[in-house]
């Protein structure tokens, strides 16, 4: 088992790297759909307005069913009494208080509600409330799409990104972690701007109009309203701080988890054979404790913004409703009028409280955002040389001339290597483990770049080529046999876009894949699980072996191809290769030296240095360090020449 980096995939809780350049980014990401968003603001404005103006309107039919009950309240006076005389006869009577909140109505003594007045307003605000949802609903369709193009191009540069990381990338990286940025991260960011968007859009809008409204109908009370603005503020930012590095906290647990179950599911069976199952589960329990935590204490912390700025407004609510009675009383304002205002009231204080509890969403999305943008800003491999040199049809000369690198600074591996393959040749590459073999085949397909020297394929170098058109010339059959979930035929074509039934056939004929396969229920059609679960190890690794030969490329490249198949079953693949490698320059690394005593040229390599080389008589005469490598495995040159006969 392999430990994870600690990294990102976990340390202690940060908080996020830079909320505001970050929400200025993520806003970038829509860019494209500028005019569309325009649509947006002013859907939602028009949306905004007519439910703003509806309850001011509506404060009209108010007053009008009140104006009617207290003129029929006042049907004491004579018929014909106006307004004013009524309210002269109340002053000369000492209800001064009475007379001035009548003064304040448009009331006919003895009148009552006039219902075709009535019913016109109910028309207009019901009219109001039906085209601000139409509108309300546009804009929600359409921000929709905005959110959904702007996630489809984040995953397309995520994807375009992850080609055009180095692989020291993944080697540093836990695979878990990775997975969960371009998944859980991204949907979690997808599902934040679809909730948050409109919402904060509306809210902003909705307090301004209200606002507006508010002071139209009495500034002293939108005043006493405005004092909670800062205080829900100050309560929010308090409280947004702390909720802030928890959510960092949460999706850095989650991509450590991932990333551990990502492992143990990968390896399972070796941590089965080696009783390391109670150590998996509880490393688990850590990563899930830890996610539990700083999930918990995010929602926690966050969720007591939406109590807090819902007590404040409550407070505000009853204020404004006793200075409202107060202002009715004294003919200040009417009925209808303080109604509609404790309606804007009510109005006013939800947006506020929608947009503090939206903060602890925001914040989780931004979180998640900034580990997406994390991935979107690592280091790329070195571009591309422009213009890109072309290999049409490669012979297969390769040369390494004074090549040095290292996997970190100032650690050298290879060690000024130089070698050449001829067109046609096979070179195989033995020495002990960490000696550089499969370094040296990951530099030629420009896997890593060289610190210096030059690697050539028919007087090319290599870093003058595009990396696809450079490793479009090779086949590689690797030590770990790479199949995906599909059918087995879909496996083998993977070799050769376009590939005919008849050289899939050929191609399993030849490497012995044939007849097992033939075996199956389904044969050709197969489907295997992910890693090719249900075939063997070495059926496994002769279907990657049939794939190259698909490929028919003009350099192969051969890592331990039969390390996991039996003796009998290595020695057909040892003739398919034969097959395989005519007229093709071929790269063997082999720890079994039966497998290329027919190379032409054998490479033997210790510490990143080519330390002995020629055919396979040659290094035995020298007595050498391949010598020894091969007496340790034979033991006796004539037992073994005996074998071969």
């Amino acid at each position: 088992m392999t430990m994870m980096r600690g990294g990102r995939g976990g340390g202690p809780p940060q908080k996020a790297i830079s909320f505001g350049p970050s929400l200025k980014r993520i806003l970038g990401l829509m860019a494209p759909d500028k005019l569309r968003i325009t649509l947006v603001v002013i859907m939602a404005a028009i949306s905004v307005g007519l439910s703003v103006v509806a309850p001011k309107i509506l404060g009209n039919a108010t007053d009008i069913i009140f104006d009617g009950v207290v003129g029929k309240m006042l049907g004491q006076f004579p018929a014909g009494t106006t307004k004013a005389q009524a309210v002269a006869a109340l002053h000369a009577q000492g209800q001064g208080q009475l007379a001035d909140m009548l003064n304040a109505m448009n009331v006919v003594p003895g009148q009552g509600m006039d219902l075709a007045a009535l019913g016109q307003v109910l028309v207009i605000v019901l009219s109001l409330y039906i085209a601000a949802f139409f509108f309300n609903w546009g804009q929600g369709f359409v921000t929709t799409g905005i959110v959904q193009r702007a996630m489809y191009r984040l995953r397309r540069d995520i994807e375009a990104k992850l080609d055009r990381l180095p692989m020291s990338h993944f080697q540093e990286e836990s695979r878990g972690d990775v997975l969960s940025r371009v998944t859980n991260d991204i949907d979690n960011f997808s599902q934040t701007l679809n909730q948050t968007l409109t919402q904060i859009l509306i809210a902003v809008l909705t307090v301004c109009g209200v606002l507006a409204m508010m002071f139209s109908i009495s500034p002293l009370l939108a005043g006493i309203s405005l004092v909670t603005v800062p205080i829900i503020a100050v309560i929010t930012i308090m409280i947004a701080k702390r909720s802030q590095v928890q959510f960092a906290a949460q999706w850095k647990s989650t991509g450590e988890l991932n990333g551990h179950v990502e492992e143990m599911f990968t390896g399972h069976e070796i941590v089965k054979a080696f009783g390391q199952q109670k150590q998996a589960i509880e490393k688990f329990r850590v990563s899930n404790d830890s996610l539990y935590e700083s999930s918990a204490k995010a929602q926690f912390i966050s969720g007591i913004i939406m109590p807090s700025t819902n007590f404040i407004s409550n407070l505000n609510y009853v204020v404004v409703a006793v200075l409202g009675g107060i202002q009715v009383a004294q003919g200040v304002l009417t009925i209808g009028s303080v109604q509609a205002f404790i309606q804007y009231s009510r109005q006013f204080s939800q947006p506020m409280a929608q947009i503090a509890s939206m903060i602890n969403l925001l914040q989780s999305g931004v979180a998640s955002a900034e580990r997406v943008f994390d991935l979107l800003d690592a280091t790329e491999q070195t571009p591309d040389h422009v213009p890109a040199a072309k290999l049409a049809k490669p012979k297969g000369r390769v040369v390494f001339d004074h090549v040095n690198f290292g996997y970190k600074p100032g650690e050298p591996l290879i060690k000024d290597l130089s070698l050449v393959a001829e067109p046609g040749e096979t070179v195989a590459i033995v020495g002990p483990t960490g000696a550089g073999k499969t370094t040296l085949v990951n530099l030629l397909m420009r896997f890593y770049e060289i610190d210096s020297g030059t690697i050539t394929v028919d007087g090319v170098n290599t870093a003058h080529l595009s990396r696809d058109d450079l490793r479009s010339q090779f086949g590689m059959v690797l030590q770990d046999a790479w199949l995906f979930g599909g059918t087995i035929r879909e496996n083998l074509a993977y070799g050769k876009l376009g590939a005919t039934e008849e050289e899939i056939v050929e191609a399993a004929v030849a490497t012995h894949v044939d007849h097992f396969v033939r075996s199956l229920p389904d044969g050709y059609d197969t489907v295997l699980a992910d890693d090719g679960g249900g075939l063997s190890q070495g059926q496994r690794q002769l279907m990657t072996i049939a794939r190259a030969w698909i490929a028919n490329p003009g350099i192969l490249i051969l890592d331990e191809a039969t390390s996991s198949v039996d003796t009998r079953t290595e020695v057909m693949i040892r003739q398919a290769m034969n097959k395989l490698r005519a007229n093709r320059t071929s790269f063997v690394i082999a720890h079994r030296l039966s497998t290329i005593r027919d190379a032409d040229l054998i490479l033997v390599m210790d510490s990143g240095r080519i330390i002995e080389q020629g055919s396979h008589d040659v290094l035995l005469a020298h007595r050498g360090f391949y010598y020894d490598l091969y007496m340790s495995q034979f033991g006796d040159p004539m037992v073994e020449e005996v074998s071969r006969a």
